[in-house]
């Protein structure tokens, strides 16, 4: 097979410390010994178990310093795990604790005379200011360039006023759905072409709870950081959203060259492999920031994004060709060859397996020759793969089943019947979990799958005409 050396290179993109702070190691590291479950998030604010907000103040220049402590506290003599209002480092770091009058309003402790180290010190200018915020007078040096919006116009959270009642054969199930434990402490993410709105769902509830409204009708949506924020990309936006879910809030907008389309986790190595096929270009955000680091040029128009031990695979969706980027290999760029209407990739042993949405055909390709191992009929039009240990989950949109596939000799092992009447759309892994979802375009239904026993456990209705279904971790909201 041919090989391609992009040429084109990759485009390294580095963020200023002031546009972008960091908590010093040695202070990161002592707030996560005192309370090993605080959040240190990407703009520098530390949210703590409680949802208690902590603003970080830097220093014009740090003191040297042995060992950090804290250096004194209001009120008084007081430990990091008491909360305390203000907190001075003894290399003049400062944390200003965010307290709020009950009524939606914020600000910070009033202080006559406030000390050196909070009068001179800087917010971090890329931070994301919480609601309703007021700075004293006499400390608002502190702001810098940062813009202190207190009309809450980043506010996201809207009542559910929309109706789908054209859309939807019935609105609600005909009896209550009880949850199943593996969707306790879950929340559901549900995306819909009829609406810009991500719709906030609790399991086993067919009604939304509220929604988070959009620019635009979304493309894509993932859950990173254990369900605290939302990545989302929408139509006809050069942009990579970044939502909060604990306040509700765009908290980021990342600004890209180019229109980006589908989103691919890689949480390992707190990365984000996001297409633009206008462009035959994929982004890498980095998480930790979030931000764009990186833009590697490609052939083709992509989709079908899949990452695997090392290798990013791609569709060119206008040829059906199919590519293969090997990250540690000077991003060599291997042409794989040309398959009749793609619709999934899976890759294990060497082995890439592709599947034929029109043909209802698998295809297995050692890697190593570029040569085909064999090729054999599955369910009937297959939409979607999904490997878990050894089985390889095959979804059959026509007859609502899931097929299970031994990689070890490639032989079926079994065919999960859904059971929905409907047309299956989807199969997506609960991240961390051992769990999939599996969406029913034309019923409105998702069912959980449990990967590791190959059992389905539960099918649910929703009345909202289903794009697509997030599921992670439920987070604490703020007041």
């Amino acid at each position: 097979m041919r090989k391609f050396l992009i040429l084109l290179g990759i485009l390294l993109i580095s963020c200023s410390n002031v546009f972008a702070a960091k908590i010093p190691v040695e202070v990161k590291d002592y707030i996560l010994e005192k309370i090993p479950q605080a959040d240190i998030r990407f703009d520098g604010v530390i949210i703590l178990p409680d949802n208690t907000i902590y603003l970080p103040l830097y220093p014009s220049l740090f003191s040297n310093v042995k060992k950090l402590d804290i250096k004194e506290t209001y009120p008084a003599k007081q430990e990091l795990k008491q909360e305390p209002d203000v907190v001075i480092f003894n290399n003049d770091f400062v944390l200003l604790k965010v307290l709020s009058d009950g009524e939606g309003h914020r600000t910070v402790l009033h202080m006559t005379n406030p000390p050196l180290q909070v009068r001179t010190g800087l917010l971090p200018q890329d931070m994301l200011v919480p609601g309703g915020l007021i700075i004293p007078e006499n400390i608002k040096g502190i702001i810098g360039n940062l813009k202190i919006d207190t009309k809450n116009e980043d506010m996201i959270r809207v009542e559910n006023t929309e109706s789908y009642e054209d859309f939807l054969s019935e609105t609600e199930p005909d009896t209550p759905q009880s949850l199943i434990n593996q969707l306790k402490n879950k929340i559901l993410f549900v995306t819909t072409n009829y609406s810009k709105n991500i719709q906030v769902v609790e399991p086993a509830k067919a009604v939304p709870s509220y929604s988070l409204a959009q620019k635009s009708i979304p493309i894509d949506v993932k859950a990173v950081k254990n369900g605290k924020f939302l990545l989302v990309t929408t139509y006809d936006r050069p942009f990579v959203d970044v939502v909060s879910v604990a306040d509700s809030r765009f908290i980021k907008q990342i600004n890209l060259p180019s229109n980006p389309d589908e989103i691919l986790l890689d949480e390992v190595n707190n990365k984000a492999y996001v297409t633009s096929p206008s462009a035959s270009t994929i982004f890498v955000i980095d998480l930790n920031t979030m931000s764009l680091a990186q833009k590697i040029k490609i052939n083709g128009y992509c989709e079908n994004l899949l990452l695997k031990e090392d290798k990013l695979f791609y569709v060119d969706k206008l040829k059906n060709e199919i590519w293969a980027i090997e990250l540690k290999n000077q991003y060599e760029l291997k042409d794989i060859g040309i398959f009749p209407n793609v619709s999934s990739l899976a890759f294990t042993n060497n082995k890439l397996y592709i599947s034929s949405r029109t043909k209802s055909r698998i295809a297995i390709i050692d890697y190593s020759t570029m040569g085909l191992i064999t090729e054999f009929t599955t369910v009937n039009k297959p939409l979607a793969m999904l490997l878990y240990d050894k089985t390889l989950y095959v979804l059959g949109a026509q007859n609502n089943e899931i097929q299970k596939i031994n990689t070890a000799n490639d032989q079926v092992i079994d065919t999960i019947a859904l059971g929905t009447e409907g047309f299956s759309s989807g199969l997506n892994a609960i991240e961390n979990t051992n769990l999939a979802v599996v969406t029913d375009l034309k019923n409105n239904l998702y069912s959980i799958l449990d990967l590791s026993k190959g059992k389905l456990l539960k099918t649910y209705k929703l009345n909202v005409p289903i794009k697509s279904v997030i599921i992670t971790n439920k987070v604490s909201l703020f007041d």
